[in-house]
């Protein structure tokens, strides 16, 4: 059963190319806006615990700000180095809400 919590404002939520660090229950997220759609990624990089909410959008991408590893903004596969992936987390929006189920 999904747990839905609130992660922010839908005005506080990144422009469209953006990505932000925030929380949720105590776990990092990487909120990320990829064309007007908004994703929810763990924010840590597998590589070297990176905060991938400080990085920035290449395509549909997140890019690690540390080492530059690149993650699918909707499935959490690596598209750098290959064979990698970070969780996805499904978020809705609900009224003036964003909200994620971090239990996915």
């Amino acid at each position: 059963m999904a747990d839905w919590v609130r992660l922010c404002g839908v005005a506080e939520a990144p422009k469209v190319g953006a990505v932000m660090e925030l929380e949720a229950n105590g776990r990092g997220v990487c909120l990320a806006n990829v064309g007007g759609e908004l994703s929810a990624l763990d924010n840590l990089c597998p590589h070297r615990q990176g905060p991938l909410g400080q990085g920035w959008i290449e395509g549909e991408a997140v890019v690690c700000p540390w080492h530059s590893w690149e993650f699918h903004a909707k499935t959490g596969v690596s598209i750098y180095p290959a064979g990698e992936r970070v969780a996805v987390f499904p978020i809705r929006v609900e009224g003036e809400d964003v909200l994620v189920d971090i239990e996915g």
